[in-house]
């Protein structure tokens, strides 16, 4: 092989090493990509949108109420399954459901990104302080912190901030 040909090579072996090491970095410090399967979060993500979280988000802040965040189910030992929800308690909140609404701290949640009130009752939940309660925004048809058997989400389980979806629908997350 000539010289000139063995330099090419490494010239693009290189690249591509560098490319790889870039995206691995992006992927696993920087941002989360996922790909949201259920209607959990309708209207604000769609199934089959695909949305990123910052985890850099909370590297100097924690999460607030309203925010959308990636986080791993609580009920999978594998840690496999990740869940995109609302944050609705934080630490030392109390969370219930009743008449239609959602409470916290017996304060009624003005929540303009829901479409309907939600059927059936639930809480009082007490949120452990270090955690969150999480709730998907379509509240009739989410699989969220009222029906797990661990019901609160620890800080360092949260990955990141939704900021923003694309794919099937672009557009920031609020």
């Amino acid at each position: 092989m000539k010289s000139e040909t063995k330099k090419e090579i490494i010239s693009w072996i290189k690249t591509l090493v560098l490319a790889v090491a870039v995206a691995w970095f992006v992927n696993h410090v920087l941002i989360v990509n996922a790909q949201v399967p259920t209607g959990s979060m309708e209207t604000t993500i769609m199934p089959g949108d695909r949305i990123i979280a910052l985890r850099t988000s909370y590297w100097f802040d924690e999460p607030e109420f309203g925010d959308v965040v990636i986080f791993p189910f609580p009920d999978d030992p594998t840690g496999d399954t990740l869940y995109v929800k609302r944050v609705i308690g934080v630490g030392g909140d109390v969370v219930e459901g009743k008449d239609g609404k959602v409470y916290v701290n017996d304060v009624a949640l003005e929540e303009p990104y829901i479409g309907e009130c939600i059927i059936g009752n639930f809480g009082p939940y007490s949120v452990p302080e270090g955690t969150y309660f999480m709730m998907g925004d379509n509240r009739n048809s989410s699989l969220d912190a009222r029906y797990w058997e661990n019901k609160f989400v620890s800080e360092d389980e949260v990955l990141g901030k939704v900021v923003c979806k694309y794919y099937k629908g672009f557009g920031m997350i609020e």
